[in-house]
């Protein structure tokens, strides 16, 4: 599944993504696994999009797919670490992300 991540960078300063590996779920429920591994320049102050591939564990997904396809909000949920830095200088960082979404597949 490919989608578009928007976030926003609050710091007053700049900074380098080069790696993200986290684990995403709908309604607790596993969706799969998002892993980016190229380098990124981050503005500071200022909104980003982060193109996102997430390996859907499709066995998982239709157990539940009826259940989650006619919900019309859903927790998202988003667990892993990124690895981050300045002037070649990184740390890698856990983050843990959850928040509900409106959702409408019949569109």
């Amino acid at each position: 599944m490919s989608l578009d991540l928007v976030f926003y960078n609050p710091n007053k300063f700049g900074l380098d993504l080069k790696k993200v590996d986290s684990d995403v779920y709908l309604d607790n429920v596993y969706l799969g696994k998002f892993q980016l591994d190229t380098l990124m320049h981050i503005s500071k102050s200022s909104e980003f999009i982060l193109p996102s591939s997430v390996e859907v564990d499709m066995q998982n997904l239709m157990k539940n797919a009826v259940q989650l396809m006619f919900k019309k909000e859903m927790l998202i949920r988003a667990t892993g670490s990124v690895r981050v830095g300045k002037a070649g200088i990184y740390k890698t960082l856990p983050f843990n992300y959850e928040g509900r979404q409106a959702i409408n597949l019949f569109k």
